[in-house]
């Protein structure tokens, strides 16, 4: 079986071929064709997809556009923090955002100031007056910040400390979610919203509830970032085998904390890996000593996925990503993170999960219990008076 190099999007099904081809080199002009596959007995993808590899200078690993570029509006909340900061710091560089607009509940106004003198073609208004980046403080200018957004990023919320889990965060981050999802629902309802916030496993039911019980709610544009897993997991990968990392795609599917994260791997090394890939953020706590989480490779795969989304809302074909969605794509699970086809509305197709391997298919059932609980803790918080 085989790990297929490519980057986020596709072009018809091609099935895997053994060996390594010489790759093209990354052109501006417009999308390429990945012509690297490297092939070995350890590692395999979920399914025979070919993906074309296409690349720009402007985001992280990004992709030069095969459509016509019309630069979108995104909101970024929370934006003063761990992760904010940074995250914003690459959505400034990104030529397909026309304004960037900045929320926090403090200090976002700071962060919006320096950005502004970044010159990037990114068009935003702070406080009336033209600088580049919009800074919106405090609950009273939520609505400022969402109104118009084609794009709804949020970080927001309280970072993990040493000892603590993602589910740790849940009684503090519940309530922020649910509040900016409100705010959402009634300034931008018709945005695609990525959710970062933790736990991603009950804080994307609780936003996808929270639009429901506001008759606005599109599953197909409520999205949890789990793209740090897959950063992570072709990071770790790529280590491990000797590997170019822009070579290697990794699917990692389940959820986004501990065993949920099922990176799908098969060979003999893959249980130290996978146990890597799921206690990767814990190794980054601990690192810091309590300084803070895993915030720069977290803007870089937020980043990474937004430039996916805005591509997709741009009129790009076949842009491939995983995501924690509302899906059937797991009988047992309503919400499931898992490779998906994005579009102008969000999800637009689920690709299949391919078959498992043994070792991938325990992996799949040891996490039904605790992402069940996951799932049921966010709806039943959403829904409680």
């Amino acid at each position: 079986m085989s790990v297929l190099a490519c980057s986020s999007t596709r072009p018809a099904a091609t099935p895997c071929v053994a060996g390594v081809q010489p790759r093209a080199k990354p052109s501006r002009a417009g999308p390429i064709t990945a012509s690297l596959r490297v092939v070995t007995p350890a590692f395999r993808r979920a399914d025979n997809v070919q993906l074309r590899s296409v690349r720009s200078s402007a985001a992280p690993q990004g992709r030069t556009l095969g459509a016509t570029v019309e630069a979108k509006n995104v909101a970024l909340l929370g934006a003063a923090g761990g992760i904010g900061q940074p995250l914003a710091l690459l959505l400034k560089l990104n030529p397909q955002i026309t304004e960037l607009r900045l929320y926090d509940i403090a200090n976002v106004k700071g962060v919006a100031a320096d950005l502004s003198h970044i010159n990037t073609s990114v068009k935003v208004v702070t406080m009336g007056w033209q600088s580049g980046v919009s800074g919106h403080t405090g609950p009273d200018e939520l609505g400022a910040a969402l109104t118009g957004a084609d794009l709804v990023i949020i970080p927001a919320g309280v970072p993990r400390k040493p000892g603590m889990t993602r589910d740790d965060l849940f009684n503090i981050n519940a309530g922020i979610v649910k509040t900016l999802a409100t705010g959402v629902a009634q300034h931008a309802p018709g945005a695609i919203l990525n959710i970062i916030s933790n736990p991603v496993n009950s804080t994307v039911p609780i936003a996808a509830e929270t639009l429901k019980a506001a008759g606005v709610y599109d599953k197909r544009k409520v999205l949890g970032v789990t793209t740090l897993d897959v950063v992570r997991a072709e990071t770790f990968v790529a280590e491990a085998k000797g590997l170019d990392v822009v070579d290697v795609q990794v699917p990692v599917i389940g959820g986004h904390a501990g065993e949920t994260i099922l990176p799908l791997l098969s060979q003999a090394e893959a249980a130290a890996l996978t146990q890597r890939i799921q206690n990767a953020g814990t190794e980054v706590v601990e690192a810091k000593a309590g300084a803070g989480s895993a915030t720069l490779s977290m803007a870089y795969a937020a980043a990474r996925f937004a430039e996916s989304v805005l591509l997709a809302l741009n009129g790009e074909k076949d842009v491939v990503e995983c995501t924690f969605v509302e899906s059937d794509v797991h009988p047992d699970f309503k919400f499931f993170a898992s490779k998906v086809v994005l579009g102008p509305n969000g999800v637009e197709d689920f690709l299949p999960l391919g078959e498992l391997s043994p070792a991938e298919q325990a992996g799949l059932d040891g996490m039904n219990e605790l992402l069940t609980k996951n799932i049921k803790t966010g709806i039943e918080f959403a829904n409680k008076a």
